[in-house]
């Protein structure tokens, strides 16, 4: 209980200084199971997606995040954890990295992934890995939504203690899928062309 209120605090003043609008032009927000996927410039991302999401779909989607950061310390572990309901994955020598994020899908959990895998500086969205595809073509009845986050890395960029007070917003598009015989690379082509497509200029 203690934990979600956190949660909500952190959502509600997100929202106060930078944002984190919702826009949804290509679908709407429904309890169906999700994977979205979005562009990544700020540790801001997470929270800004989530913050969009209503409440009731917070509950079930679960930001993925890297084991080696929020692991790291039992301050971070316990807000990916407890507060944001993350993830985590092993980037570094694990058999499967995929199969905590397998495991959720499995038990009708929905997912935020950022395909990049790191915080990019460009506003486009850099090259896909490959963990989408295989989770795309693993869960064939999950859609796969794509988010464009807008003003994340202007708003907190790298380094900044607290963001600057510049609007961000969360467009979700429209669901895509893997067609029959669709290669990985092409496919990862396509799902981050989604992205940036959604990309508009936010007023600041």
């Amino acid at each position: 209980m203690i934990a979600r209120l956190l949660g909500e605090l952190i959502f509600a003043l997100t929202r106060f200084l930078v944002g984190g609008h919702a826009r949804w032009k290509g679908c709407a927000p429904d309890e169906s199971q999700r994977i979205y996927f979005a562009n990544h410039t700020s540790h801001l991302d997470t929270i800004i997606l989530m913050a969009a999401l209503p409440a009731e779909l917070r509950r079930t989607a679960h930001p993925v995040a890297a084991a080696d950061y929020w692991g790291k310390s039992a301050v971070r572990r316990y807000i990916a954890l407890k507060v944001l309901n993350v993830v985590l994955v092993d980037r570094d020598g694990a058999e499967d990295p995929l199969a905590p994020l397998r495991a959720e899908l499995e038990r009708g959990q929905s997912l935020i992934i950022f395909p990049e895998g790191t915080r990019g500086a460009e506003a486009t969205p850099g090259p896909f890995k490959s963990g989408l595809y295989w989770l795309a073509r693993d869960f064939p009845r999950v859609e796969l939504v794509p988010v464009y986050l807008s003003n994340l890395a202007r708003a907190y960029p790298k380094g900044a203690v607290l963001p600057a007070p510049i609007t961000c917003v969360a467009t979700f598009g429209a669901p895509i899928t893997v067609a029959d015989g669709e290669v990985k690379d092409v496919f990862l082509d396509r799902a981050r062309t989604a992205v940036a497509g959604l990309a508009e200029r936010i007023p600041e």
